[in-house]
């Protein structure tokens, strides 16, 4: 299974975690893949909305660009939505953060699965507040 479809499957497992949590949710058609499609997922109910930036990994690290997180920023100011980073560990789960949250590795961002442990939130405690 190569990358692009790993990462397919896990914005259709995300998709499916909000659906089942009473939340509409779209996938991004393109997202990662043309212009102006700067996130993965669109979710929200009624007072809630977000834009979210899905990411897997089997590693204990994910390294995303620096220009992937600036587009995502721009996207989600420009639609009104709060911005998430839904980061997956294999065998650990998913974990939630705000972008801010995002450490500095120089031409990177990354989220590490012991910070994501650490400052990260698991679902109802993310989309609940």
């Amino acid at each position: 299974m190569g990358n692009k479809e790993k990462g397919a499957n896990a914005e259709r497992e995300l998709y499916g975690l909000f659906i089942d949590n009473c939340f509409r949710a779209v996938r991004v058609a393109g997202s990662g893949m043309m212009d102006n499609t700067s996130c993965d997922l669109i979710a929200g109910k009624p007072g809630k909305k977000y834009c979210v930036e899905c990411k897997a990994s089997k590693s204990t690290s994910k390294y995303i660009t620096k220009t992937q997180i600036e587009e995502f920023l721009v996207f989600s100011e420009v639609f009104g939505l709060e911005p998430v980073i839904a980061v997956r560990f294999n065998r650990a789960g998913w974990f939630f953060l705000k972008p801010e949250q995002l450490e500095d590795s120089g031409k990177n961002w990354v989220v590490s699965l012991e910070k994501a442990k650490e400052k990260g939130k698991r679902f109802s405690q993310f989309f609940d507040n």
